[in-house]
């Protein structure tokens, strides 16, 4: 079953969920591993989210610092 796109709010708020019921226990072992294995999956979706982020705000620091200002423009 594919994971339809979530957005990272989404995947995140999930993986809480999931976590919290492995923690709560009181399910059969295969239940325990298919949580796991959503967690997973979720972790990796944040991740991904995460890690595009971290591109976009060092793509714009780039930009910003090789960039002259207005005020730094001589006449």
């Amino acid at each position: 079953m594919a994971t339809p796109e979530l957005t990272y709010e989404q995947a995140r708020a999930e993986l809480v969920s999931v976590v919290e019921r492995l923690e709560a226990g009181g399910g059969t072992l295969e239940e325990a591993l298919a949580l796991w294995e959503r967690g997973e999956v979720l972790a990796k979706i944040c991740q991904h989210w995460l890690d595009a982020a971290r591109i976009r705000l060092d793509t714009a620091r780039a930009s910003r610092t090789s960039t002259p200002s207005l005020g730094d423009a001589k006449s």
